[in-house]
């Protein structure tokens, strides 16, 4: 759903006050100025007023805000619920009854001037596929605008997104490459990783030497570009199931970045058999042992919170 003039909704809390615009000019009140009531669009307050007002109007229906993500709501009725995201002024909306959703579309409707765009279908560069069986999120069309940006549509694909050899680091004697380009090809791809765990360990491999990098470092994002040549469709399933259990996994490595003698922390988490958060980072402290980089490991996974998290909250 996309809420028309949705800025003008908000109601301005502190006294804000504008100079008289062109057009509109009182001649015998010239050095006046006009105090606001409303929210305008170019006010910093107008993304605020416009959150507090719908916010308010969710909440005062019943609908409960989660404490980690505050853009999400949530509504239960007996054994059925609906979740609601809201992104400035668009909102996107899903329920285990499609009664609630056409109840929460004219709620909407009533209160707000409102555009209903149908079925969720691409948002945010993610594009979305919905059957019986589940939902399947994937950035096919981002991948290959990717490609094609970095004059790689014509590349030989490659079966993996980094050899299992590969140890990355600071090669002096490697040439060195333009930053710019460097960073904007890591930058593509880490917005690639929303929906590709498969890249995710590459990819922030590769982002750690933006301030410098050299060739060698250009070869493997290049690397990564070919893979995605060969798979353009991949991206992630949700299927149907019963199961509403939150698993973790994860695992460390001692020592893996020889420079700095740091090792990588990973994880993820499941809800039920759905993949709902990954995550692939270097650790910030040096574990003197495999042991301690194992509970350091533990420790972050533990506290790294998922979207089940913010749904439940």
């Amino acid at each position: 759903m996309d809420v028309k003039s949705a800025f003008l909704n908000g109601i301005i809390s502190k006294e804000v006050y504008v100079s008289q615009p062109p057009g509109f000019e009182n001649e015998l009140l010239s050095s006046y100025v006009f105090k606001l009531n409303k929210a305008l669009y170019g006010l910093k307050q107008a993304p605020r007023a416009w959150y507090e007002k719908l916010s308010s109007f969710l909440t005062s229906n019943n609908f409960i805000r989660g404490k980690i993500d505050n853009t999400l709501f949530r509504k239960e009725i007996k054994d059925d619920f609906i979740i609601v995201q809201i992104y400035v002024d668009d909102m996107i909306f899903g329920a285990t009854n499609e009664n609630l959703c056409q109840e929460f579309s004219k709620l909407m409707q009533d209160e707000f001037e409102m555009n209903m765009m149908g079925e969720l279908k691409f948002f945010l560069g993610l594009q979305i596929v919905q059957s019986k069986e589940g939902i399947k999120i994937h950035q096919t069309k981002y991948t290959k605008e990717l490609l094609q940006k970095f004059k790689k549509e014509d590349a030989k694909p490659m079966k993996t997104p980094m050899h299992p050899s590969t140890t990355l680091g600071l090669d002096e004697e490697s040439p060195d490459v333009d930053s710019t380009m460097y960073r904007g090809m890591v930058g593509s791809l880490l917005y690639l990783t929303a929906s590709r765990p498969d890249i995710m360990f590459s990819v922030y491999v590769c982002a750690r030497f933006q301030v410098r990098p050299k060739e060698v470092h250009l070869q493997a994002v290049k690397r990564i570009l070919r893979y995605l040549k060969g798979t353009p469709n991949l991206g992630i399933s949700f299927y149907r199931s019963q199961k509403f259990s939150l698993l973790g996994y994860c695992d460390a490595d001692y020592a893996g970045d020889k420079w700095e003698r740091k090792g990588t922390s990973g994880g993820c988490h499941f809800l039920g058999c759905c993949l709902v958060s990954w995550t692939s980072k270097r650790q910030s402290t040096i574990a003197l042992s495999t042991c301690e980089a194992e509970y350091y490991n533990r420790c972050s996974s533990n506290s790294f919170p998922s979207p089940a998290h913010a749904i439940s909250k």
